[in-house]
């Protein structure tokens, strides 16, 4: 864990901290502005430690505020509890958490090897549901917390061929989300799922899937991620437990809610094939 600042300032430790996973590109990289931007601390995660470091150096450049970051592998099971201790090492606790990292697996369920399934479950399901048990107590305590989830508007839609595991996690994700909600929604912690469409980010470049994606999806589906981010912070201020942003997808959602199953089965198998999956 490395700090914005050789002592943390008594300043900062009035301030609210956010702690932000995936935050060196994309909608992470979008909340952690976007926290910034509103007064908040932030504790960066991720593994690209380079691209930490300097948005932590513009974050305080730009609004003053305080920095921690802590490059780490959510792969590793061990990570989220030793991600922590080094945010309490540093004399803070987390006020907000956005369980952001993530990518998806579209090789196939049977040709990838089980530790990948496993990788991929550890980083999109165990790593979320951990930390957000390992924050909630001392936010209980303190009546004051945010939790934001971010899933997908693929946990809504059956699960596409190829990419078997990724809209199950992102629908457990909503689920997760619905159900904490209604546990706390009177205690001070605010808890929302965030929906996004697709969205501009390295996500389809890291996945292999760009040239498809931009074949298949037209120019307006596609969402900047400071206005996912921005939908995302607005919802959980206002205790939302689901938030889909975009009007696009805010109609796809409830369409989705009036279509028989085996249609929307059909379109999502439609939608695969197009992008070259199973």
């Amino acid at each position: 864990m490395t700090s914005g600042a050789e002592t943390v300032h008594d300043a900062a430790v009035t301030r609210r901290l956010a702690l932000i996973t995936g935050a060196s590109a994309g909608i992470g990289q979008a909340f952690a502005r976007v926290y910034a931007a509103h007064g908040w601390d932030v504790a960066l995660t991720g593994r690209r430690a380079e691209r930490l470091h300097q948005l932590a150096d513009d974050l305080r450049m730009q609004h003053g505020i305080e920095t921690l970051v802590a490059p780490a592998d959510l792969t590793d099971p061990a990570a989220p509890e030793r991600l922590l201790e080094a945010i309490r090492g540093q004399g803070r606790v987390v006020d907000a958490l956005v369980n952001n990292a993530g990518y998806s697996n579209t090789h196939g369920f049977a040709a990838s090897a089980f530790a990948d399934h496993r990788a991929f479950l550890q980083v999109l399901l165990e790593a979320p549901v951990e930390l957000a048990h390992r924050v909630l107590p001392d936010m209980l305590e303190r009546r004051f917390g945010r939790i934001i989830n971010v899933a997908s508007v693929a946990g809504l839609l059956p699960a596409t061929g190829g990419d078997t595991l990724y809209g199950p996690t992102k629908s457990f994700l909503i689920k997760f989300s619905q159900g904490l909600h209604l546990e706390v929604r009177d205690r001070g912690v605010h808890v929302s799922a965030l929906c996004p469409g697709y969205t501009f980010s390295e996500f389809h470049d890291v996945n292999g899937s760009r040239a498809a994606m931009n074949q298949a999806v037209p120019h307006w589906l596609w969402m900047q991620a400071e206005d996912v981010a921005v939908a995302g912070y607005e919802a959980v201020e206002a205790n939302r437990p689901v938030c889909v942003p975009g009007a696009p997808y805010k109609t796809i959602a409830a369409l989705l809610k009036a279509l028989p199953d085996d249609w929307t089965l059909a379109l999502t198998a439609r939608h695969g094939s197009r992008l070259g999956r199973l």
